[in-house]
């Protein structure tokens, strides 16, 4: 790989770095967040879901945005909005400026990063230099999560979770720098937006999402729930018709004619919709159940980012001997066994060390296996034109499991809290429950993968035949 190669692939990780690290980093900070700017609980969770629904929801207009101004173009806008955001979040004195500097943050992150990936097809194209930088970025995508937990809850302790939107300025201003440098403008085409296609999954998601927050907050029996269940079903139905009837959609529905990488986005949502809890509820039980602080927190979770980066290194010798399906199958299974695990463990509150720390090591080496194939199935045997698309849906997929795994598992966790049992047990309980649903998301991510990158039965029998 040339000198300009690595500082390509540099600028495209950092950028996904900041962007998905950024979905976590207020994570072991949001007790800190409710205290100075007054949020109450219900409040905190969109602090999350502001920028998740943002980055989630706009990300397939970023991507047709890539295609038709240029990738060069959209990834400086996204990383300048994202840095300008970034500050603005940083200083806001109040939860509502917060909350707006959050969602506009998730719509620059929607912007930059299927550009990001882009660029990353575009740019290694030769087999081993490719499978190395999707390697390297699915590293960084999937182990994001918990290095935001890591640092935010170090700056948390020790200076101000303030700090952790701030140093996204001077990054995002070295990376506008260095990407007009060194990547080179991409080409513009004539073509129209799908604004329709672009609301009406934006408007679906949320509604979703909200609709998941009220069951919790209000039950399932409050008629609000259902109303915005109901929305966010009419609006993503609407959504594929749009996409099915317009001249130049922001998802070709093209794309998922290929089985490969219709199981890829499948697999993806469910596997995020299981991973991102983990994230989110772990750190709560280490919190609230066995005392420990912010940056403790954080801190836990290095087993886990640290096996998941140690697979990196040994994923192209793996894919070369056994073949991506086998090792996909494989990850997810050993992430499965180690959630599974997880979820009994929380559920006798035990302590952090042996067992808690080995389960993340093995959740991490399970992770560690399951993105960098499904990244590379999702980009597989796209058409030229559909680059942008195909790269905004591997990201949507990420980011809808994220916001929509989060919505489902918390109301999960609020139908697990009594009141005939003390707060410590109930709140143990309710995780390990949480945990639970976890483990069946990725049951679904396992069934789902071995139905989708089953071989053709006419490629089973072609190989019987050369074999005998």
């Amino acid at each position: 790989m040339t000198s300009t190669k690595s500082i390509i692939l540099t600028i495209i990780i950092a950028c996904q770095l900041i962007v998905v690290l950024d979905a976590s980093i207020m994570v072991t900070a949001l007790p800190e967040i409710g205290r100075s700017l007054h949020m109450s609980t219900t409040s905190l969770t969109w602090v999350q879901n502001s920028y998740i629904l943002a980055f989630g929801g706009f990300l397939l207009l970023g991507a047709r945005a890539g295609d038709l101004l240029g990738r060069r173009r959209i990834l400086g806008i996204g990383i300048g909005l994202f840095a300008l955001t970034s500050l603005l979040a940083g200083l806001a004195p109040t939860a509502g400026f917060l909350l707006v500097s959050r969602a506009i943050q998730g719509l620059a992150a929607a912007l930059a990063t299927p550009a990001a990936l882009a660029l990353l097809s575009a740019n290694f194209t030769e087999a081993k230099e490719r499978s190395r930088a999707i390697a390297m970025y699915s590293a960084v995508s999937a182990a994001g999560g918990s290095v935001g937990l890591l640092l935010g809850g170090f700056l948390t302790d020790f200076l101000s979770w303030r700090v952790g939107m701030l140093i996204n300025v001077p990054v995002g201003i070295a990376l506008l720098f260095l990407a007009h440098r060194f990547i080179q403008q991409t080409s513009t085409r004539i073509g129209r937006f799908d604004m329709g296609g672009a609301f009406t999954s934006i408007i679906g998601m949320t509604a979703l999402v909200y609709g998941f927050v009220q069951a919790a907050n209000h039950g399932w029996d409050n008629s609000a729930t259902w109303l915005w269940l109901a929305a966010g079903a009419i609006s993503l139905t609407a959504f594929v018709l749009i996409e099915a009837r317009v001249a130049e959609p922001i998802v070709p529905l093209r794309l998922f004619a290929n089985r490969l990488r219709a199981g890829a986005y499948l697999g993806r949502f469910l596997v995020v919709c299981g991973n991102f809890a983990i994230f989110f509820f772990v750190p709560q039980y280490l919190q609230n159940v066995l005392g420990y602080s912010s940056l403790e927190a954080g801190l836990a979770f290095v087993p886990f980012t640290g096996s998941q980066f140690a697979m990196m290194f040994l994923m192209s010798k793996l894919i070369h001997r056994y073949g991506s399906r086998n090792v996909l199958l494989s990850g997810l299974l050993i992430a499965l066994m180690g959630t599974l695990w997880l979820s009994r463990i929380v559920n006798s509150q035990a302590e952090f060390f042996p067992l808690i720390f080995i389960l993340l090591i093995v959740m991490g080496i399970g992770a560690g296996m399951v993105f960098q194939p499904l990244t590379a199935m999702g980009l597989s045997e796209v058409d030229p034109r559909d680059t942008g698309a195909a790269s905004g849906l591997v990201n949507v997929a990420h980011q809808s499991g994220s916001s929509l795994g989060l919505a489902v598992l918390i109301t999960v966790f609020n139908g697990s809290i009594h009141t005939d049992i003390s707060s410590k047990l109930q709140f143990a309980h309710a995780v390990s429950n949480s945990i639970l649903g976890s483990v069946l998301f990725l049951a679904a991510a396992l069934a789902a993968s071995l139905i989708c990158f089953m071989p053709a039965r006419a490629t089973v029998r072609k190989q019987g035949i050369t074999e005998s």
